[in-house]
């Protein structure tokens, strides 16, 4: 019999009933009339099911189509399970899964076709909306808030012509809530609280004033972007008055569209301007900001774990919230915004304080040397300093970074290569964990205030909860008095028909990405101060002394893992530095970031859920998820030395843009793909590197060519480790300078 004949002698009918009823649950209640599946929900417990993939047979169920229609999604999705299951992950593999992010980018210029999709790989897993308790965590330690917020509120409501009014919300509410009209309101309006507050007697402590420069770019980041709204420090919000990031204390969303609210490109948009945020003040431990889709708005706060935002509600139904969260912005004092208060000032100089040998002592900063751009990662930031008191000014540099606790301290690796003497490795001054309000500052304790994220919506699995008066802000009692909503359940119904509703937490698949839910992440914020300082190799005042440099950078990484065993893993083009100072008592050249270092021949991965890499000069073999090595490292050199030569005209003066910018953002199999077939012919090679390498390192061809014949012999990749590559590649790097050396005599 044919298939479509037994599908209709065997007819569907109401079977499916069941399920459809069950697929209409409220809010928090376990769904007793849930179906039993037990070999699909034994595939998405170990992550080797993607759920998303059942939706096109979950809508034709719900949408009750027509059995031959419903048989056909079934046999699809049983193709897509049987054949090309996602791959499942061995129990131990002796490596941790290498993620990336927008900070990991190489001299890009921050295309958006590109960054988008970057920036939503650093939030993959990362973002999560509807979270309970998120007003009490971030604004009840805002002082005199809520008093101030009802007396606030009471004056909008007074008089005919009152401000609010309970059935229609606030006066003058752009019909159709265009953009630019909204943005003028919400100026209006915000004028108007404050002069309530100023005849209460009370007024912002760090003189934080509404933004609206919707029209105008910002300086202060790499590429031009615009902010739609905001509140900014202390400025003028003159059309006229180019804003910079620094100034940006919160950071807004305008959408003229309701639904916008539940779209994750919104939640980007204002993740976009958070990493803005975070990249241009390099105190900022995290970014609060808001999200206004016609009149409903979301509260965000943006840290190195990722996002994380309250329930929405209707700023014309609630107005109170409304006027609570804008006070609670305007009346937070800098830490409250996510200053660090461990970066202290006095008398315009800023500095820190540590304690060790039972005494304090005092580094002042002389300027801010890097910070990492990213909103989720390590965020690593670096100043250089000097004791305070010390007549010589003799450099120090200080490290923060936020790290996965699992990981061992990169104090710790420092302080056991610098007693163990390895050459050309930072050498070790100082480590600790920093301490906040006279707590360890990690994310989930002290930034998060140990909100429960597990019981929160991940934005990229699941579009959030339908709009509700109830959830993780103040409500508005008949009183107009602050009432304490604290993670209720609601009892309202969602539509059956709906998949774009999220499924209730016993329903949640796992996500198909390789990395851990953030929900159940930490980071720690850690301090580390090194002796060394420097520049990156690639300021070099000349190509011999470049070369000379990475020499010098590999006999480093050769000398850590001789003495102590440690493997650096993270070769790349920040990670290399030198000193052409002739007063300058640093090594001449150094390997710096060994917060990424493992342990050769370790018997097990850390326990961290990723680390960081910059893809651009990553080994093939790492590409591929291999175990890591030495060896992987050594290659990484080698594509540093490319990357340099692509783009750079000269010492540090680096191109705008090139035909290999796209190595931060391919695929990684891919690009292994693409490296290794760049290596196997010596001819092609030579034509590829010609053609793309800047007039100043076209000398290097020749010698970069016969690096490339250690490094992949015969155009191959080494089978097998090779500890006598160290000194074949610092030995073609030595012949390089010797000739580049009589070419420039002649």
């Amino acid at each position: 019999m044919a298939d479509l004949e037994i599908i209709k002698s065997k007819p569907i009918g109401e079977g499916l009933n069941a399920f459809r009823l069950s697929n209409t649950y409220t809010d928090g209640v376990e769904d007793e009339g849930e179906m039993h599946r037990p070999n699909l929900s034994l595939q998405v417990e170990l992550g080797e099911f993607d759920i998303r993939s059942a939706i096109p047979l979950l809508t034709k169920v719900l949408d009750k189509a027509q059995d031959v229609d419903i048989w056909d999604a079934v046999y699809d999705l049983v193709t897509i399970t049987q054949s090309t299951p996602p791959p499942r992950p061995l129990p131990y593999l002796n490596r941790t899964p290498i993620s990336f992010n927008t900070g990991s980018l190489a001299n890009t210029s921050e295309y958006r076709k590109y960054f988008d999709g970057a920036l939503k790989d650093e939030l993959d897993s990362s973002l999560y909306v509807d979270v309970p308790g998120f007003f009490d965590a971030f604004f009840s330690g805002v002082t005199v808030l809520q008093s101030l917020a009802e007396v606030v509120f009471k004056k909008c409501q007074e008089g005919e012509d009152s401000l609010y009014k309970a059935e229609g919300g606030w006066r003058s509410w752009p019909k159709e809530a265009p953009e630019k009209e909204v943005l003028e309101w919400f100026k209006n309006v915000i004028n108007k609280f404050l002069r309530f507050t100023e005849e209460n007697g009370s007024t912002p402590k760090i003189g934080q004033r509404p933004l609206g420069q919707p029209g105008q770019h910002l300086s202060g980041s790499t590429a031009k972007w615009k902010l739609d709204i905001g509140f900014a420090n202390a400025i003028e919000t003159s059309k006229n008055l180019r804003c910079d990031w620094s100034q940006i204390l919160v950071p807004g969303e305008l959408k003229s569209n309701q639904n916008a609210d539940k779209r994750t490109d919104t939640w980007l948009d204002l993740a976009r301007y958070a990493r803005h945020v975070l990249t241009a003040q390099d105190t900022s431990r995290f970014v609060l900001g808001f999200t206004l889709c016609g009149s409903i708005m979301r509260l965000w706060e943006f840290d190195r774990l990722g996002g994380i935002a309250s329930s929405p509600f209707d700023i014309n139904k609630e107005g109170l919230r409304f006027v609570s969260a804008v006070l609670g912005y305007l009346w937070m004092n800098e830490e409250q915004l996510g200053f660090d208060p461990t970066i202290l000032e006095s008398d315009g100089k800023r500095y820190i304080e540590i304690t060790w040998n039972n005494k304090t002592e005092r580094l002042v900063i002389i300027e801010l040397i890097k910070r990492h751009s990213s909103v989720a990662g390590q965020a690593t930031t670096t100043w250089k300093a000097h004791l305070d008191g010390d007549e010589s000014k003799m450099v120090l540099v200080i490290k923060d970074s936020w790290q996965y606790p699992e990981r061992e301290e990169e104090g710790e690796l420092l302080r056991e290569a610098t007693e163990k003497g390895a050459v050309n490795v930072a050498r070790y001054y100082h480590h600790e964990t920093v301490h906040v309000g006279g707590k360890e500052d990690d994310i989930n304790g002290n930034v998060r205030k140990g909100l429960a994220i597990k019981k929160a919506t991940d934005a990229f699995l699941h579009t959030p909860a339908a709009i509700t008066t109830e959830g993780a802000m103040p409500t508005q009692s008949t009183s107009g008095a602050l009432a304490d909503s604290r993670s209720r359940s609601s009892a309202r119904k969602r539509s059956s028909g709906s998949l774009n509703a999220p499924l209730p937490p016993h329903k949640r698949s796992c996500s198909t990405s390789p990395h851990v839910r953030s929900g159940s992440l930490n980071r720690v914020h850690r301090r580390v101060i090194v002796h060394d300082y420097g520049k990156h190799i690639y300021k070099a005042s000349s190509q011999v002394a470049m070369l000379a440099a990475l020499e010098g950078n590999i006999k480093g990484h050769e000398s850590l893992r001789d003495s102590t065993t440690i493997i650096q893993s993270d070769v790349s083009i920040g990670n290399l530095m030198m000193n052409e100072e002739k007063n300058n008592p640093s090594w001449l050249s150094f390997i710096i970031d060994l917060d990424q270092a493992i342990r050769e021949n370790r018997e097990s991965p850390s326990g961290a859920p990723s680390k960081t890499g910059t893809r651009a000069f990553m080994a093939i073999g790492a590409l591929y998820g291999e175990e890591h090595t030495f060896m992987h490292d050594l290659e990484s050199f080698f594509w540093v030395l490319i990357w340099i030569c692509i783009h750079y005209t000269g010492p540090g003066q680096d191109r705008e843009a090139t035909d290999f910018d796209f190595w931060n953002y391919e695929n990684t199999t891919k690009l292994a793909k693409i490296k290794q077939g760049m290596v196997v012919h010596e001819g092609d090679f030579i034509k590829e590197i010609s053609q793309n390498f800047t007039p100043y390192y076209q000398p290097l061809i020749p010698w970069v060519n016969r690096l490339r014949r250690v490094v992949f012999p015969d155009g191959k990749r080494w089978e097998r480790k090779e500890p006598a590559l160290y000194s074949q590649m610092k030995a073609v790097l030595e012949n390089a300078r010797e000739d580049l050396q009589v070419s420039i005599k002649l």
